[in-house]
């Protein structure tokens, strides 16, 4: 069947740009063919620094015929409704036709050609593409990026007509800046334009280009017994800077080398888009640096290298003075100049935020561990660095900064480790602080700011979360897990923000394939204790993957539903019930009464394992219960006795999980 193969060439696309665009145009594509009918067997896009590609594949030469039936107005509606009706639908009243009382309109589309729908739909893409930032140029009141020069747009291996503004679509593209040919190729197939861009030194692929650079990048490393410091948001931003990658090995003086590690590699990263290479004995930078051209130079790269030497040399002198000048304050001194730091217009200065932190911590410091006296100065002097030097040159050294000056003024190791760490975690992969002052700190930072924001009412929602607030919750819930801190999160925490760490616990056991009703069936029962949470959701999840488990769960749903019917009709009987009865009644009775007593000690001892499997016990006899007894008893009080049976089953059970909150 029929390819559909369109390019978008423009001036240069930000690398950051690149990947949401092909996600973008391959969305709104998808969206306008199926809106026509059209449904492509495959259609895939790309993304570089100078063009947007798609290719879709099994296309149909033309659209199907289709047929509607639209319902309109009921007979003997007014009249204005109806002719309201027979201009939507472009028919007379006599064509309508009446079923049940209500008139229905057929309407009868002829099919166009795909060609057609595709000028359309290009042209529409175009003029509604959802750029963070576009521009506009030339005559025209065309929005894009950056100018775009060319559209290369073939079905079927013909040219597809049509003008954007200025612009008409062809049949030809164009490769590389410099080292392709200066006159355009011509491709009328995704076959001839995957090869003509590669003659033109062009790889279109931006996952091939990260190949690209990966491979040579670890052979030149590797030809001088050294490692490429690997960097999977660096390396997504070069792939998108370059149509012809290719990695480059360069010199820094070695002078530099007595700088901290991260300031280096923040320096290369930041202003210069370089790799770092280390020892891989030993872990230690080394005085080189990779960087990625957009060309194949003639002396190997060498001119390149050396240039960019100079100028990284410059950048790290830069860094240098500041690494100096820094250290000349002290900590201590630097704390006044927060309270010129607005942390936020309704919660205060930086200072007073810090005031907080510091209470926070040291009353966190006995649950986790920590000296509070460690755990109130790290606590205290955490933000220091936010109106250092460096980290005004470069912000996302915070805390990593103030941890080397505290270093250089010899504060206790677990103090200056724990300013260091007291940010993380700030991902799912990020390392999480589990040394007591460093797990404290960094639990008071993260707490301060959930409860102050929520205190005002400046909640995540919906994919809004300027304040990183999710990001923060699940920090604290892994801070938590790691150190087994028993936190009474209640005590802390108001009601709507336990609720938000009970979502965050959910996404984080869900990631772990863990159920998320089983998250709600345990924190019903208003549990606070993380730890404690997430110990019975493991033995929970483990007992309902049994046999045992899963007939259990349905006894109990089943006992749940006939005890709702009959408090429907009426209050429920109170009391416990008569355990002085035979039969399977009886043995319900006794396994109730041994299954209560043992799990109340089972829970006691936090051994969720051994409660489980007194639960499992119950399930016998509840299975031989509802087989052979009759709840709904003509005598009333054998019906009574059964019901509180009943709903001592049900509560006996509800003091390990609210079962009814489980699925399945």
């Amino acid at each position: 069947m029929p390819q559909l193969l369109l390019e978008l060439f423009s001036e240069e696309i930000p690398a950051r740009m690149q990947a949401n665009a092909a996600r973008d145009l391959e969305r709104m594509a998808r969206e306008k063919l199926a809106a026509e009918g059209l449904l492509p067997e495959a259609l895939k896009t790309f993304a570089g620094p100078r063009r947007l590609t798609l290719v879709a594949e099994g296309l149909p030469a033309a659209q199907a015929d289709r047929h509607e039936e639209r319902k309109g107005p009921r007979v003997g509606s007014p009249d204005q409704a109806i002719e309201g009706f027979l201009r939507s639908t472009g028919l007379t009243r006599d064509q309508l036709t009446e079923r049940d009382g209500v008139y229905f309109a057929h309407l009868h589309k002829a099919g166009r050609p795909t060609a057609a729908i595709v000028a359309e739909m290009v042209d529409a893409i175009v003029r509604s593409f959802p750029w963070p930032k576009s521009m506009t140029w030339g005559r025209g009141t065309l929005k894009w990026v950056r100018p775009l020069k060319r559209i290369l747009c073939v079905f079927d291996d013909e040219v597809v007509p049509f003008w954007i503004d200025e612009t008409q679509s062809g049949d030809t593209s164009e490769g590389h800046r410099f080292m392709g040919s200066a006159q355009p190729f011509q491709a009328r197939d995704f076959d001839a334009y995957a090869d003509g861009l590669a003659r033109h030194f062009v790889v279109l692929d931006a996952e091939e280009r990260k190949e690209r650079i990966m491979d040579a990048a670890r052979t030149l490393c590797f030809a001088r017994n050294f490692e490429l410091v690997e960097d999977e948001g660096l390396l997504d931003e070069v792939s998108g800077l370059a149509e012809w990658p290719t990695p480059i090995l360069g010199d820094m003086d070695p002078a530099f080398l007595d700088l901290p590690a991260e300031v280096i590699r923040t320096s290369m990263r930041t202003h210069q888009k370089y790799f770092a290479v280390r020892d891989p004995k030993s872990g230690f930078l080394v005085p080189h640096f990779l960087v990625v051209s957009n060309i194949e130079a003639p002396d190997g790269g060498a001119a390149i290298a050396a240039g960019n030497a100079k100028v990284l040399s410059a950048r790290l002198a830069d860094a240098r003075f500041f690494w100096d000048e820094d250290r000349k304050v002290r900590l201590e001194e630097r704390l006044e100049k927060l309270q010129g730091v607005t942390f936020h217009a309704k919660l205060g200065t930086m200072a007073e935020r810090v005031e907080r932190i510091t209470a926070l911590a040291r009353e966190l410091a006995p649950i986790l561990g920590a000296d509070p006296a460690q755990a109130g100065q790290a606590a205290r002097l955490c933000k220091a660095d936010l109106v250092s030097g460096m980290v005004g040159e470069f912000p996302e050294l915070q805390g990593i900064m103030c941890g080397y000056y505290a270093e250089k003024e010899g504060l206790a190791p677990e103090v200056a480790g724990a300013i260091r760490s007291h940010y993380r975690p700030q991902g799912p992969s990020d390392e999480v602080p589990t040394e007591p002052v460093a797990a404290t700190v960094a639990l008071a930072d993260k707490l301060d700011t959930l409860v102050s924001f929520f205190a005002i009412d400046e909640k995540p929602t919906g994919s809004r979360d300027p304040f990183a607030l999710r990001r923060a919750a699940l920090g604290v819930i892994r801070i938590i897990l790691s150190t087994r801190a028993r936190l009474p999160l209640r005590n802390i925490a108001s009601a709507d923000l336990l609720a938000f760490f009970a979502d965050r616990l959910k996404v984080l056991l869900r990631e772990q394939g863990e159920r998320h009703d089983l998250v709600d069936a345990v924190f019903a029962l208003g549990d606070d204790d993380l730890v404690r949470i997430v110990s019975k959701v493991n033995a929970l999840s483990g007992f309902l993957g049994t046999e045992d488990g899963k007939n259990l769960l349905a006894g109990y749903k089943r006992a749940v539903n006939i005890l709702k019917a009959e408090e429907k009709k009426g209050p429920l009987p109170a009391g416990e019930p008569n355990a002085d009865v035979s039969g399977e009644e009886g043995g319900l009775a006794a396994a109730v009464g041994h299954m209560e007593i043992e799990v109340g000690k089972a829970l006691a001892k936090e051994d969720y394992a051994a409660a489980m499997r007194e639960l499992a016990a119950l399930r016998a006899p509840v299975d031989a219960f509802f087989e052979k007894v009759l709840v709904n008893s003509d005598v009333p009080a054998e019906r009574e006795n059964r019901l509180r049976l009943l709903i001592k089953v049900r509560d006996a059970m509800g003091r390990v999980a609210d079962f009814g909150q489980i699925t399945g």
